[in-house]
């Protein structure tokens, strides 16, 4: 994306900043500190979602939409779209089939 940063986000994160016409609707350093919060968060969530996982009381699919439905609420720090994003990396993470994401949400 750009070659001065060090920090490369994947394609699957970049298209979330993306227009229709493919060039990004937001300038490069945010897009790359958007994808440095998603990509925290999806880390830390990844041990939460095991812990949620391992009480027995819900499926990975379960957890997975329950952390996208905080995740894409109103007033979370992240918008629908990285929502999504996050809870399909939490998915790769943990080595979890990916849930299918409401429509409108997903990534």
């Amino acid at each position: 994306m750009d070659d001065t940063s060090q920090i490369q986000p994947p394609p699957s994160f970049a298209e979330l900043f993306r227009t229709r016409s493919g060039k990004l609707s937001a300038p490069i350093a945010e897009v790359v500190a958007r994808y440095e919060l998603c990509e925290d968060l999806a880390c830390h969530l990844t041990e939460q979602a095991q812990t949620l996982y391992h009480s027995g009381n819900s499926s990975e699919e379960q957890v997975l939409l329950g952390m996208h439905a905080g995740l894409a609420a109103e007033g979370s720090v992240v918008s629908p779209p990285e929502a999504g994003w996050i809870v399909q990396r939490v998915a790769e993470l943990l080595e979890w089939r990916a849930p299918l994401l409401p429509a409108g949400n997903a990534e």
